[in-house]
């Protein structure tokens, strides 16, 4: 799907170019929603069309998220182009793509070659979808994931974890990178989430927001125990093999709409909730794979520590958080390694 697709589908509604609406106006285009065969109208007061939802399925679509059969398609594509049949996925978060290089006997898909799929533009996210195996595993990786401060819905952001359900994968390994904001945690150490707080669920926003489709789970999928209590306790078992006790915590992520860095007051407030670690990311992965009836392990790397303090010249980028992941990379990729194998026996067991 190429880049004018992409600007289709997260235009939902379009705006006609002409004077702006007064606020009374806008209360009356509100108020007098219409629907008019197969697109629907806004009409102010004065009678102009000022807002015109899109008349095809596929766009109107694109508003709350694509049905069960476009989903397919961009499954079918993949699961066509590779003699892998993967259990497992992986959703790499920033400078930690090179996971998926270490995949042997792999295809490699261009997010741009999917049907559907949308396209990553963040520093640090390749944007491929590599299928091949790890230690004689199958794994699907995503090198590059999408964010909603890319302009993407938040369904639009999880909507290759649907992908990965229609092609068999049934546990997900999901990373980012994130601020740490626990006094404790130090810049280079990994965080197993244990839970997170959704901020984007709170004002309303979900990437299941809309008409729930049975095939992909339940209109009212429960939360609890949503990062795997199993797969954590085996991730722990792991890092104290490699040595890596010392830098492995355990901790409550919550995801921010970005693409700005947290304001002190901002940090101070999510400390007080009893959050850990801060980034742009994962929960609504999350939330669909749970959904979708999948097993979930995240972890974060710490790439830098969030700035609670206002007397100071010290500021958060983006560069920082590629410099500590690829000097952490070796650890993260062996780490995400055994645990993929334990996975996989887990799998074969059951």
């Amino acid at each position: 799907m190429g880049e004018s697709s992409v600007e289709r589908d997260t235009s939902a509604l379009s705006l006609r170019k002409s004077s702006p609406a007064s606020f009374s106006s806008m209360s009356s285009l509100l108020n007098n929603l219409i629907v008019t065969g197969p697109s629907t109208s806004a009409i102010a007061s004065n009678g102009s069309s000022l807002i015109q939802v899109p008349a095809s399925a596929a766009e109107a679509a694109a508003a709350t998220g694509y049905p069960f059969e476009l989903i397919e398609e961009s499954a079918n594509y993949l699961l066509a182009g590779t003699k892998h049949r993967p259990k497992i996925g992986v959703i790499c978060g920033s400078g930690l793509g090179g996971l998926a290089d270490q995949l042997g006997d792999r295809d490699v898909f261009p997010y741009e070659d999917i049907p559907n799929f949308p396209v990553s533009t963040v520093k640090g996210h390749a944007g491929r979808m590599v299928i091949g195996l790890l230690s004689s595993v199958p794994v699907m990786c995503m090198q590059g994931r999408f964010h909603a401060y890319e302009g993407y819905p938040l369904w639009k952001c999880a909507m290759p974890v649907r992908v990965m359900k229609l092609m068999g994968v049934e546990q997900v390994i999901i990373t980012n990178a994130a601020g740490g904001l626990n006094p404790e945690f130090k810049v280079g150490d990994i965080m197993i989430i244990k839970d997170h707080i959704n901020m984007q669920g709170f004002a309303g926003d979900s990437p299941l927001r809309g008409r729930n489709d049975e095939r992909f789970g339940p209109r009212f999928p429960a939360m609890n125990n949503a990062y795997d209590k199993d797969l954590r306790s085996m991730a722990k078992k792991i890092a104290h093999g490699m040595n890596l006790s010392d830098v492995v915590r355990e901790g409550v992520y919550v995801m921010l709409g970005g693409p700005t860095y947290e304001t002190v007051a901002e940090l101070k407030l999510l400390r007080i909730l009893g959050v850990d670690a801060v980034g742009m990311s994962t929960v609504p992965e999350v939330v669909v794979a749970r959904h979708c009836g999948m097993k979930v392990f995240a972890f974060s790397l710490i790439t830098n520590e969030c700035i609670i303090e206002y007397e100071t010249d010290a500021q958060a980028n983006h560069e920082e958080v590629i410099d500590v992941a690829n000097k952490r990379k070796s650890d993260l990729q062996e780490l995400a390694r055994r645990i993929i194998v334990s996975m996989n026996e887990d799998c074969q067991e059951n």
